[in-house]
């Protein structure tokens, strides 16, 4: 199970604890072999994802716990393709499905853009409740295995 584990964090839901995130996916991302701008984009999405984490499961309680697990993706994968897979777990109440759909252009507001930049950075999104907890799982190919 931790074959392809390159790493993990712990952190609680502090936001001040986002800079040091933030810098380590980056450096993960390069070291994967993602180029700038995607290296930025998966920082982005986990920020966002982490935000989100923190605003809404936990309404800003600065004490509740967060893991991040990064996966080196390659032959081992069910697709075969090489990338960076992110887990994010916590233990918020479980998330409405429904939040988590695509939004209209009419529905979009500032302040409600995250999900939309997640779903714009990364090739694949799951979510789902195991448990008192919630994993959102992210998925990010190399350019090279995209179709």
């Amino acid at each position: 199970m931790t074959r392809d584990l390159l790493l993990k964090i712990e952190l609680l839901s502090d936001p001040k604890w986002l800079y040091v995130v933030r810098g380590a996916v980056e450096r993960l991302a390069e070291t994967v072999g993602f180029p700038a701008a995607e290296c930025r984009s998966v920082v982005r999405a986990v920020d966002e994802a982490l935000t989100n984490v923190m605003r809404h499961c936990y309404c800003g309680r600065l004490d509740q716990p967060i893991e991040l697990s990064f996966r080196r993706l390659g032959s081992h994968s069910k697709a075969g393709k090489k990338g960076l897979e992110i887990l994010l777990c916590d233990r918020g109440p479980a998330v409405d499905k429904s939040k988590l759909r695509p939004q209209t252009s009419s529905e979009l507001r500032p302040g409600g853009l995250g999900l939309q930049f997640i779903r714009e950075a990364m090739d694949s999104i799951g979510y789902k409740r195991v448990g008192h907890t919630n994993l959102l799982r992210l998925v990010k190919y190399l350019p090279s295995e995209k179709p």
